[in-house]
């Protein structure tokens, strides 16, 4: 099948962004190295559905350089960058995808790539695993396994795999150390206020900074909200990262009482409906909305667009919705991924590790697949340490490691 893009024209200035990214990633370029001499994908198909920025078309180019057959397409209507999805097809990759694409058109692209028939499946989200399940069974024989990047995609396998529908090994990438631990908190926590920022052109110092969540990402947007001179308020529904909130210094409170006192709202919990009608109508006016979770529904928008009594574009990428108190509460992105919706995502050096992970860990599918019982795995211990071990190695630092006497103490039950 042929490619589906915007404009093979954009290509120049998404292979400009793919060398910049390139010149960032000291992991992925040392794989890419590796993998142009061993071939570890030699003949397999890997039909990959991640955001399609920059970083992720190096990650294509990286697991094409190791023999495998690409076949693409985004995660997200509005986080696909349609002049590297150009640049991918110039270089020989099928991809399908472009920016603000409808939902029929998403689902399409979907299909497309599935029904390349892949060996080995790379998702984000979940999208491409729900529907080889539901729409594509007679190809699932076929399928090795796959890698999963993120917690709402993990979530929904977590669901499948309870009912016994999972047909296939999952790798839980999202749940690696060196994934969750860095590009949740540090990169959710730049790339979301990167976005919100670049967008705005608001000052950040001073205000109310609500986050809706705090795990890993909520973390990390909380933390760099208040390194921006933001007061934080959390909302949570686990006691334990409530009291974890509170001791690393903000405050918490439910959502129907932070909703009184917002400048800016980032929801963060993969959940749905985590900012409903009811908190619309406690709002400020002005109040500015945003979410940094993987599906567009942590805000009701649904419900939001139905009670507005009018909708502006107040500027690019910020709509402005009117309500009947005279309030208008201002949305960036359209409720969806705002790192993404409104910026490039990710910093190129956290990609690094994520993906690193990524390419290993379908690797290691390649190689074990036939041999795995289970339907959800985690990321081999040895993955994990190799990428932590390498990127320290390319960050100028070292570590101390134990004598022999000191493994010897360790394990000493009679210590």
């Amino acid at each position: 099948m042929a490619s589906e893009i915007r404009d093979i024209n954009l290509a120049p200035s998404g292979a400009m962004k793919i060398e910049w990214v390139k010149n960032h990633c000291d992991l992925l370029r040392t794989l890419e190295e590796e993998f142009s001499k061993t071939k570890p994908f030699e003949g397999k198909k890997v039909a990959l559905s991640v955001h399609l920025e920059a970083k992720t078309a190096y990650l294509c180019k990286v697991l094409k350089a190791g023999g495998a057959q690409m076949y693409v397409t985004g995660s997200n209507p509005l986080s696909t960058q349609d002049d590297v999805a150009a640049a991918l097809v110039k270089d020989g990759l099928e991809v399908h995808a472009w920016h603000d694409c409808t939902e029929e058109e998403y689902e399409a692209h979907i299909r497309a790539v599935l029904e390349a028939g892949p060996n080995i499946i790379i998702d984000d989200g979940g999208d491409l695993v729900h529907m080889m399940h539901t729409q594509y069974r007679e190809l699932i024989p076929q399928v090795i396994g796959g890698c999963e990047e993120t917690t709402t995609g993990i979530l929904r396998l977590e669901a499948m795999a309870r009912e016994g529908k999972l047909e296939f090994p999952m790798v839980k990438v999202n749940n690696a150390q060196c994934k969750h631990f860095f590009d949740n908190r540090y990169g959710t926590g730049q790339s979301v206020w990167d976005g919100i920022n670049r967008t705005t052109n608001l000052i950040v110092a001073g205000k109310i900074v609500v986050v809706a969540g705090y795990g890993w990402c909520g973390k990390g947007v909380a933390m760099r909200a208040k390194g921006l001179g933001a007061r934080v308020i959390v909302t949570e529904i686990d006691p334990v990262k409530a009291i974890e909130a509170v001791m690393d210094g903000f405050d918490v409170m439910p959502m129907k009482e932070a909703a009184k006192y917002g400048d800016f709202f980032v929801t963060v919990t993969g959940c749905d409906k985590v900012i409903d009608e009811e908190d619309f109508m406690e709002m400020k006016d002005g109040a500015i909305l945003c979410n940094a979770g993987h599906f567009d529904c942590e805000i009701d928008m649904a419900r939001l667009r139905e009670i507005a009594t009018q909708a502006t574009e107040l500027r690019q990428n910020i709509m402005g919705y009117r309500l009947s108190n005279g309030n208008t509460l201002c949305v960036l992105g359209e409720g969806r991924l705002v790192n993404l919706a409104c910026g490039d995502g990710h910093p190129a050096e956290i990609m690094d590790m994520s993906f690193a992970i990524q390419a290993l860990s379908a690797k290691y599918l390649i190689e074990h697949g036939n041999e795995l019982k289970e339907r959800l795995i985690d990321v081999p211990e040895e993955v994990d340490k190799e990428v932590a071990i390498k990127k320290l190695a390319f960050l100028g630092k070292e570590i101390d490691y134990l004598t022999p006497e000191q493994e010897a103490y360790l394990n000493n039950s009679n210590v």
